[in-house]
């Protein structure tokens, strides 16, 4: 099962993810995302977890815990094609 992490500091890395789910289960795969041009995080990541209790586990852990001052986001990833669609633009 993937995990969603949104609402992360920015200054977090591959290292500090992993040390924030380790109590929770091993993932299989962990990845922040990071801005092609400044390198930073973008403010979100995705862990996949071979084990569906670990993950869930690690969402009702961390869901609205504080990580450096903010409150983050756990749930599970989504798939693009079930991400919300925009509205369309009003026209005048």
């Amino acid at each position: 099962m993937k995990v969603y992490f949104g609402n992360l500091p920015k200054d977090i890395d591959d290292a500090k993810l992993a040390d924030l789910v380790k109590p929770f289960g091993t993932p299989t795969t962990s990845e922040v995302v990071n801005d092609r041009v400044t390198g930073l995080s973008k403010g979100f990541a995705f862990v996949e977890f071979a084990n569906d209790a670990e993950a869930q586990a690690t969402i009702k852990g961390l869901d609205g815990t504080d990580v450096n001052g903010q409150a983050v986001v756990v749930n599970e990833a989504r798939s693009k094609k079930d991400a919300p669609k925009p509205a369309p633009a009003v026209q005048h």
